[in-house]
């Protein structure tokens, strides 16, 4: 099979595989090459792509799309990084600590706008009434 995975930064990875076992919302599951074609939702988890001498790659995924249509496959994910199984937890850990952190930093900003506004409706309303 003949593997692409896409990043919205572009493909991060495109190699032949002979299995892939992937994480959907309702289970793992497996595509061989004579699968039928697929289409799966896919969960945050580990995408491993096992070669034809048994050399497996990973890669931590967000949640995504997995498309299987013929011999092609498809997983478009909105991150994925690729490494040792080992490694990826830590890469893992250390890109969800950068998010969280941008989105208290996003949340705080929000939570400034919010009250900003709130104050101009009670400044205009009260001198509406003035």
């Amino acid at each position: 099979m003949r593997i692409k995975v896409i990043v919205p930064s572009g493909v991060l990875a495109e190699q032949q595989a002979a299995k892939l076992v992937a994480e959907a919302s309702d289970g793992s599951f497996c595509l061989l090459p004579r699968h039928v074609d697929f289409v799966a939702v896919l969960v945050p988890g580990i995408l491993t792509l096992t070669s034809a001498d048994g050399e497996e790659t990973f890669f931590a995924v967000d949640e995504g799309l997995l498309v299987k249509h013929g011999t092609d496959v498809r997983v478009s994910t909105w991150n994925a990084l690729q490494g040792k199984l080992g490694e990826l937890q830590q890469a893992v850990l250390a890109q969800f600590r950068e998010q969280g952190e941008q989105e208290q930093q996003a949340r705080h900003a929000l939570d400034r706008l919010e009250t900003s506004l709130v104050q101009q409706v009670l400044d205009w309303d009260g001198r509406r009434h003035a």
